[in-house]
């Protein structure tokens, strides 16, 4: 294969992923992409398990992504490495780990629902990580559908400014094409092949058209300099001026392009594409990655004659061996290379360089800067492991964690497969980071912990489907916090241990109190006088961090707590960074038992959509649960109710919801952090 180390060849790419609340359409665009590009030659559809990036059959079973799927694909000279995320919240960290790798993304949303809580989720990730969007308002073919009321959602939710660049053509069943208002050519699909055809704007919708395009134009020159010249000069802006203005804004993150259309019947993803190519940024076009190098801070561009510099974001056992997923910054890689794993500190040799199309894939020689491809031959990179030139290290950034919120207990039901099942499960927390394994230290239990109920019910369907397990799962447990209510001043602790030779000797005198910002754990010294040295110091805060991983109400984590080291003393020949660890780890722990704690729950925002009729049913049943309804609307004869629920209490919601609404209740939540729990309660949950 050729590699062109040309920045026209970075220019040429396009890394970008399909963000969306469940069921908004996500895979449906996907595959309507692919379809239209020619990497596949027939459409899959969700309904019928057909789909190139829902391959798993767990994810054709139950119809929702799962698993983020990597496909590339080529339009109008350029190639898209895409990924397909998933909707559902429980996936969320699968979505938090490709976003780390993405230069831009398209946002789905339904034209009938807006924006939704998981959307609202995954535009707020996209934020932090500085991933440059266009929004595609969905489904303009559903009764509802309403761009206007989408787009104001976008606005008021997300705080975007949302830049529409097209107006739809014919509503509901009736919607036929789009109306291009840069351009202000009418783009109308007389069938559903995905073909258009371009007219003139219709004259019964020209002077709506010109009155979108003049709010398009005055809302482009509030944020671009050169547009708001020609439009002070001109009353307009010129499409060359426009088109260049919405690429700019876009890339900066300061706007976001909106279009529309329905990607079931295949309306609506040429022009999508378009957009794609020409509004969101190349590799070449964000800034360079930056990382680590002996403590000091290094950036990297994407320039193929630089250093290899590559992250791992995802990793996945196939049956041609183990697949790692990663994103070159810098560089090229070459089959055969050897490449520095700065997780585990060795050398590993690159075997092969595949490129994905979801559960298949082509091999190639090479891959250069910007490209997003799999490898195997290393054997221990997992997701977040920087692979680099051994001669020029680095160490990037690794994507983000979310703390797992529900645990279960899981055991072989038969002894012998007691070891294999050990090995399966260190295999899923390879695979995803978000799971984690560990033992019970009072019952000696195996726990899998996740980030919901459906997180851990497709991990233990992978242990029977994959590798032929059968096991026994205990009831999900929450992960609870404990927090200082009222705190201790003043509490002096000294560490003295003497067995012959050195001894031990710290001194501190700690304040806890509570933290005023909620969650987390603060420290500080107001040590004076050199009494306490400040390499002393750190180790008093190391040990109090080790004293925050079990509170006294029921071991579990201590959050939302300020410790002050306020004195202390030391002694000539016995005081050491050890000393003084282990005494702020015993001295906090005492402290603690002397406080007034708060346990916590995990608690979940739940929006409820449901018929007219069935509210009250709703509305008793999120009562019995301990939720708080805050916000309920009406959306002609459904309604839509919000509420927050301990997580503990909505294990097996979705069944109850059902019978209760004949079916045709649905529910969707997102995490909302953590609230305390009532005192009659707390008993039962230590």
């Amino acid at each position: 294969m050729r590699i062109d180390p040309t920045p026209r060849a970075l220019q040429t790419v396009r890394n970008l992923g399909i963000l969306a609340h469940v069921d908004a359409g996500k895979t449906t665009v996907t595959e309507r992409i692919l379809f239209l590009t020619g990497a596949v030659h027939k459409r899959g559809e969700v309904h019928e398990g057909t789909t190139v990036t829902d391959f798993d059959s767990q994810e054709r079973d139950r119809g929702i992504t799962i698993f983020a799927a990597a496909v590339s694909c080529d339009w109008d000279g350029h190639r898209i490495n895409l990924i397909d995320t998933p909707g559902h919240v429980d996936f969320a960290d699968e979505v938090t780990r490709s976003l780390r790798v993405l230069d831009g993304a398209v946002a789905v949303f339904d034209a009938v629902a807006g924006v939704e809580p998981q959307s609202e989720a995954v535009w707020r990730e996209a934020d932090r990580h500085g991933v440059a969007r266009l929004a595609f308002v969905n489904k303009m073919d559903r009764a509802g559908a309403d761009l206007d009321t989408a787009v104001a959602s976008i606005r008021e939710r997300l705080g975007a400014t949302p830049l529409v660049a097209q107006m739809p053509i014919g509503s509901e069943e009736r919607f036929t094409g789009v109306v291009d208002l840069v351009r202000m050519r009418a783009l109308v699909w007389p069938g559903d092949t995905g073909t258009y055809e371009e007219r003139p704007v219709p004259a019964a919708l020209r002077d709506e058209a010109l009155r979108r395009r003049r709010a398009l134009d005055e809302a482009v020159a509030e944020l671009h300099p050169r547009a708001l010249e020609e439009y002070c000069a001109d009353g307009t802006v010129s499409e060359v001026t426009l088109r260049t203005a919405l690429r700019e804004v876009t890339v900066a993150g300061e706007a976001v392009v909106v279009l529309c259309g329905s990607a079931y019947r295949n309306r609506g993803i040429e022009p999508l594409l378009d957009a794609v190519v020409a509004y969101l940024p190349s590799p070449a076009d964000v800034p360079p990655v930056r990382g680590t190098l002996d403590g000091t801070e290094q950036e990297r561009a994407a320039d193929p004659a630089a250093p290899l510099v590559a992250l791992a974001f995802k990793v996945h056992a196939a049956p041609t061996g183990r697949m790692t997923f990663l994103r070159i910054y810098s560089g090229v890689l070459i089959k055969g290379d050897t490449v520095l794993d700065t997780g585990v500190g060795r050398t590993e040799r690159v075997g092969r360089i595949l490129r994905v199309q979801a559960d298949r894939h082509t091999e190639t020689s090479a891959a250069m800067a910007g490209d997003i491809v799999a490898v195997i031959g290393p054997k221990s990179a997992r997701a977040g492991t920087t692979l680099c030139a051994p001669s020029a290290p680095l160490v990037l950034e690794a994507p983000s964690t979310a703390d797992p919120v529900v645990s279960v207990a899981v055991e072989a039901r038969l002894g012998k497969d007691t070891e294999r099942l050990a090995s399966a499960l260190a295999r899923l927390a390879d695979e995803d980071p978000s799971l984690v394994v560990r033992t019970d230290p009072e019952t000696g239990q195996t726990l899998l912990s996740g980030l919901g109920e459906l997180h851990l019910e497709v991990a233990m369907e992978r242990l029977r489907r994959e590798r032929g397990l059968e096991v026994s799962v205990g009831r999900p447990q929450v992960s609870y916090r404990e927090t200082v209510v009222r705190g201790v001043m003043g509490l002096v602790y000294r560490h003295v241990k003497q067995d012959g030779g050195a001894g031990q000797f710290a001194h501190v005198v700690l304040d806890v109190e509570p933290l005023d910002e909620g969650d987390g754990f603060a420290f500080a010294s107001t040590v004076v006088g050199g009494r306490v040295p400040r390499d002393f110091v750190r180790a008093v805060e190391a040990g109090c961090r080790d004293a925050m991983a079990e509170g006294p109400l029921g071991g579990h984590p201590v959050t939302g707590v300020r410790v002050t080291l306020t004195d202390g003393s030391t002694h000539v020949k016995d005081s050491s960074e050890l000393a003084f660890r282990a005494a702020g780890r015993l001295g906090l722990r005492e402290a603690l038992r002397a406080c007034e704690l708060r346990l916590l729950e995990p608690v979940a925002e739940v929006t409820v959509t449901a018929p007219e009729d069935c509210v009250g049913t709703v509305l008793g049943d999120l009562a019995a649960r301990r939720g708080r309804v805050s916000a309920s609307a009406m959306r002609g004869s459904t309604a839509v109710v919000t509420a927050t629920v301990p997580l503990a209490e909505l294990f097996g919601y979705a069944t109850r919801l059902r019978g209760r609404t004949q079916g045709r209740g649905t529910f969707t939540t997102r995490p909302a952090g953590y609230a305390e729990v009532p005192q009659g309660l707390a008993a039962g949950a230590r």
